[in-house]
């Protein structure tokens, strides 16, 4: 098993050479530094499993090293203790405050330096395991559910385009229409994945927010944006047996919104409602109402329900629920960019939901103040 390697920074020679050689008595790998310039250029050549540092340096003291560490995405987990003569409360909270994970004040005890330099790695180690298996789940259900979201419109195209090319001088018109509509259902299929997965992108990098900092404005109208989503849906409902109302108050609060963004949303949540209604008769109600602290745009279902046990879970990326039974659930992204397009809003979405019974999603704006 490798060393755990310590980088310590201190610019009082002799106490550097003391906790080098206490650090290596006690099987550490160490590497020194005199300051804060130092220790970064020695950080250009390996990353430390933990950094011991000094607050009271020249050219670059302790509070300006962490900074510039924790600016770096590659080093913004390495545990960083302070390690100063200044005892006073307020330079404790202040290292404190920065995030560092200990501060530990001269002159120390040695077993006490000892057990903290050990907790903390071993924190990090933990931290680190956790990291690794929640990011291996994430990509075994990225390729579990890409497989099939990739596979099945991949099969429609190319099994429809098989057929008309092996036959094409004796399809009749309908059957070409039919061809060309099964290719046309996989082809949409498709660009619905990858305007979800780049929309998921934008959210992740920052894009979105923008994006709703730059184009969001004020509304007094919301309803009549809720009443546009609710109209593109009807088509579907109706295709879908599902009768699908809305209700909407004479007068409502103002609200910030980023048309797209707030549509998308909604729109998932309406989609999602149509498609998981199976008790007859099939309905979605679609209301708003207003008071002075929300907007709220609730979307009422009588589907097939979730589970307590689950409902915690249906808004995390990639979650999907009886994938055997319920195969119309797409990608299992839908309610992850909606509860994150909400987010944007400052606003919040919560369900709650009777198996067997039905769904109900509250999507809540916050009143916009002067």
């Amino acid at each position: 098993m490798r060393k755990r390697h310590i980088l310590v920074v201190e610019d009082h020679q002799l106490l550097l050479e003391a906790i080098e050689d206490l650090l290596k008595v006690a099987g550490y790998e160490v590497s020194t530094a005199a300051n804060g310039n130092d220790a970064l250029e020695l950080m250009r050549r390996f990353t430390p499993d933990l950094i011991l540092s000094d607050i009271t340096m020249p050219k670059m003291d302790g509070y300006e090293l962490y900074e510039t560490v924790r600016e770096n995405p590659e080093w913004i987990r390495i545990p960083f203790i302070f390690l100063t003569a200044r005892g006073e409360r307020r330079d404790v909270l202040k290292g404190k405050a920065l995030g560092a994970e200990d501060y530990i004040v001269k002159p120390f005890d040695t077993e006490e330096l000892l057990v903290a330099i050990d907790s903390r790695l071993g924190r990090a180690q933990a931290i680190q395991r956790a990291s690794d298996q929640e990011f291996e789940h994430l990509k075994q259900q990225i390729l579990n559910v890409l497989s099939h979201e990739l596979r099945t419109p991949l099969t429609y195209i190319s099994g429809y385009t098989d057929l008309a090319l092996d036959d094409v001088e004796s399809l009749t018109p309908d059957q070409l229409q039919e061809f060309l509509l099964g290719i046309k259902r996989g082809a949409d299929r498709l660009t619905r994945l990858v305007k979800d997965m780049l929309l998921v992108v934008q959210i992740d990098t920052g894009r979105a927010a923008e994006e709703f900092s730059l184009f969001s404005t004020v509304r007094d109208d919301l309803g009549a944006l809720v009443r546009q989503v609710v109209l593109t849906y009807q088509s579907r409902a109706k295709e879908s047996g599902v009768t699908l109302g809305v209700i909407l108050p004479e007068h409502m609060s103002p609200v910030r919104v980023h048309d797209e963004y707030f549509c998308n949303a909604l729109g998932r949540l309406i989609d999602n409602a149509i498609k998981f209604s199976l008790k007859s008769p099939k309905s979605v109600t679609v209301q708003v109402r207003s008071n002075d602290k929300w907007v709220e745009v609730v979307v009422i279902d009588r589907g097939v329900g979730i589970a307590n046990a689950d409902l915690k879970s249906i808004f995390k990326r990639f979650q999907q629920f009886d994938r055997d039974t319920m195969e119309q659930q797409g990608a299992g992204l839908g309610l992850f960019i909606a509860q994150s397009l909400v987010n944007l809003h400052e606003g919040e979405l919560d369900a709650v939901s009777q198996p067997g019974e039905g769904s109900t999603f509250t999507l809540r704006l916050p009143v916009a103040r002067a």
